[in-house]
């Protein structure tokens, strides 16, 4: 119990470092799940000027108020200097010119050319799709009807045909979202937070003062590494309880689900590769300051090239290739996987279970590196 006691003396010494990451993963975590929410669907209007020289015609007057319906209509000084200025400075984004005897013109069977002027940009393609789709009609339509009410009639009936679009998905992509967001983020935290604090700890236990106490102690070498090793074990899954605990209350009802498990299962993988990790680092180097320096480079690195700053798919894919020989890689794929999977079933998980594979992979290969170097360096000592 002696090297217990002393183990978590020692963490609450650096309480500070443990405080500093998980208030870092409650403020950018929670910035990071509010700005990648998926925004709902809202109808765009390009805003539209139309110059009508057919005036007194109903079949112009249809046209016109086919515009008016699906977009801003702007109200401008017919004046080409005043046109420009508004096309240039975007106060506009769309100019039709009507000419003289559109509407007569079209009912004698002929096409006459509607002259425009854009910007160029997505509103003023939305604005020509517009109008492309009202001219396509008329022509169509103008070869069954020669009366003027029967002709606007017919458009206006095929104008009315929407498509309904409807979501099959029953998932809260919303939630699923936030969660895959915080958890992303949660492997920074968790690969500070575990290799930074156990690697001082051990680094505490491996000063000359303590090693020489530790070996004139009648307490057995194995025995000594064996209690730190549980130490170190119990701090870890303290670790990623208090990072789920947070998950939980920050999102609520999709932590405590189903899938929210599986979110919690791949942090606990990732949690004991990162204390393998951490492990390994700590008999790589005993000086405080080098560990410092290793996690900053481990736990940032990892952030940025994974996906826990910037989401995985806005990454160039030779970043994502070099990702792949770090444990939050998978780690992370394995969350973006959870948000996107309809129905989790065997067949549906088998990426995430391979996931969870690698990085078992990964533990054992840090557990396996570590004795090696243990051994060696004992034999030096």
């Amino acid at each position: 119990m002696t090297v217990f006691k002393t183990f978590w003396k020692v963490v609450n010494h650096y309480k500070g470092t443990i405080i500093l990451y998980t208030v870092l993963l409650i403020v950018f975590g929670g910035m990071n799940m509010k700005s990648n929410n998926q925004m709902d669907f809202v109808d765009s209007k390009p805003d539209v000027f139309i110059v009508n020289k057919d005036v007194s015609n109903k079949i112009t007057d249809n046209l016109i108020s086919y515009m008016e319906k699906n977009s801003h209509i702007v109200d401008l000084q017919e004046k080409e200097e005043k046109i420009k200025d508004a096309l240039f400075y975007r106060d506009v984004n769309y100019v039709i010119y009507i000419p003289e005897n559109y509407g007569s013109l079209v009912l004698n069977g002929q096409n006459p050319k509607i002259e425009i002027e854009s910007t160029g940009d997505y509103q003023a393609s939305l604005a020509e799709m517009l109008l492309n789709r009202y001219l396509k009609i008329q022509n169509l339509e103008q070869m069954a009807y020669m009366e003027q009410n029967e002709l606007i009639n017919a458009i206006n009936e095929n104008l009315g045909h929407q498509a309904s679009i409807t979501s099959i998905s029953s998932l809260d992509e919303v939630g699923l979202t936030n969660a895959s967001n915080y958890f992303n983020f949660a492997s920074y935290s968790i690969l500070a937070v575990v290799i930074l604090v156990i690697g001082l700890v051990l680094a505490s236990f491996n000063e000359l003062n303590i090693r020489k106490r530790t070996v004139t102690s009648p307490m057995p070498y194995q025995k000594y590494n064996f209690h730190l090793l549980l130490s170190s074990l119990l701090y870890a899954g303290c670790a990623w309880f208090l990072f789920c605990f947070l998950g939980i209350c920050l999102l609520g009802k999709t932590v405590l689900s189903i899938r929210g498990i599986w979110y919690m299962l791949n942090a606990l993988f990732f949690t004991v590769s990162a204390l393998a990790l951490a492990l390994l680092i700590s008999t790589l180097t005993k000086n405080k300051n080098a560990m410092n320096g290793i996690v900053n480079v481990v736990a940032l690195g990892s952030a940025f090239l994974c996906g826990a700053f910037v989401p995985a798919e806005w990454l160039p894919n030779f970043v994502l290739k070099i990702a792949h020989i770090l444990p939050a890689y998978w780690y992370i794929n394995t969350n973006n996987c959870l948000k996107e999977i309809e129905n989790l079933s065997f067949g549906t998980l088998k990426p995430i279970l391979f996931n969870f594979f690698i990085l078992i992979l990964f533990t054992v290969g840090f557990i396996l590196i570590n004795n090696y170097l243990s051994r060696r360096k004992q034999r030096i000592d």
